[in-house]
């Protein structure tokens, strides 16, 4: 596959959607444990507060973990693409600019070309023949066992 990595959408979605999710997953552990460590020292602590503050960091810290699994696969992409040998152009006879070509060379060419040739030779059909094509009409399609619809 000849596909560039920057050209893929997989790949940026991947790395986009790790991002957002390693982020969103960064600020849920930071604003619960922020909220539970300020109301835990001043005595207001609620159990809402502390028990679903515990849910939440654990729900926070799953998306951040797999955004940064994420952006690991990313960067491994990155790493076997870069490792992965590029095809190397096929070099290509060089086009000779500087020879000029007579007009006698040029008109017997366009002659040759105008020409249309036909084949006059006379087939002749025999027994033989017609045993060969083992009952078949003989066209292209039947021959070469091709559907024609």
């Amino acid at each position: 596959m000849n596909k560039s990595l920057t050209r893929s959408i997989g790949f940026w979605l991947l790395l986009v959607l790790s991002l957002a999710s390693a982020g969103v997953g960064g600020w849920i552990i930071a604003g619960q444990l922020g909220t539970m460590t300020s109301t835990l020292l001043d005595g207001t602590a609620t159990g809402i507060e502390v028990y679903v503050g515990q849910s939440l960091v654990v729900v926070g810290a799953a998306l951040l973990g797999a955004g940064v699994i994420g952006i690991l696969i990313a960067i491994a992409l990155s790493a076997v693409q870069a490792l992965v040998p590029a095809p190397t152009p096929v070099v290509v006879e060089p086009i000779d600019w500087t020879a000029e070509s007579s007009d006698s060379d040029e008109s017997a060419i366009a002659a040759d070309a105008a020409a249309p040739t036909v084949d006059t030779s006379v087939q002749t059909t025999d027994a033989d023949d017609d045993e060969a094509q083992n009952g078949s009409s003989g066209s292209i399609a039947t021959a070469t066992k091709i559907n024609v619809k």
